[in-house]
C-alpha cells in the first residue's frame, strides 16, 4: 500500500501569518517551520492546520528559548534535518539526511547536492527587498521526494 506524506514548509514569518500562506499550507499532514518565527501565535495559527515542528531562528527571542536550533526527523521513511541557518553546517558537512530544510536568507531555493535536497521555502513574513514571499511543499511517497516552491 502506498504511503504519502504532505509536508508544508515555512520560514522567516517574523510574526506575520499571511492568509495566502495558510491557504498554501492547507492539506499538509505536518508543517516544518525553519525559524525566525516571531511569536508563539504563529505556531498556534499554523497548528490549526497540522502539527508544527519548529526550530529557533537567530531573531527568535526569549519566548522561543526552549525550541531547538536543529532537529533530525524521519518523515515518511526519509531522514530530514531542519535548522535555520545553513551556514552553521559548514562548507562540507557530513550528512546522513536526504533533505535539509533551512531558512534565514529569505531566498527560496531547492537544489540537490551530493544526493541531498537543500530546501529553503523562502520567507512567508514581511517582504524583504525584492525577494518573493513564499512557502514550500514536500510530498514524500514510498521513499521518493517531490518538492515545490510556492510564491504567494
Amino acid at each position: 500500500m502506498a504511503s504519502r506524506l504532505t509536508v508544508g514548509v515555512v520560514s522567516d514569518t517574523h510574526g506575520l501569518v499571511r492568509p495566502e500562506a495558510i491557504e498554501a499550507l492547507r492539506g499538509s499532514d505536518v508543517i516544518l517551520h525553519a525559524g525566525d518565527i516571531g511569536g508563539n501565535h504563529v505556531l498556534q495559527e499554523l497548528g490549526l492546520l497540522a502539527p508544527v515542528i519548529p526550530v529557533r531562528g537567530n531573531v527568535d527571542g526569549g519566548w522561543a528559548r526552549l525550541l531547538p536550533e536543529r532537529r533530525r526527523l524521519d518523515l515518511g521513511g526519509v531522514p530530514v534535518l531542519i535548522l535555520h541557518d545553513r551556514s552553521l553546517l559548514g562548507l562540507d558537512p557530513f550528512l546522513t539526511e536526504r533533505i535539509v530544510v533551512f531558512g534565514h536568507s529569505h531566498q527560496p531555493l531547492a537544489e540537490k547536492l551530493k544526493g541531498v535536497l537543500w530546501f529553503n521555502p523562502g520567507s512567508a513574513g514581511p517582504r524583504r527587498f525584492a525577494l518573493p514571499v513564499s512557502v514550500g511543499r514536500l510530498v514524500i511517497e514510498d521513499g521518493q521526494v517531490r518538492h515545490r516552491l510556492l510564491t504567494l
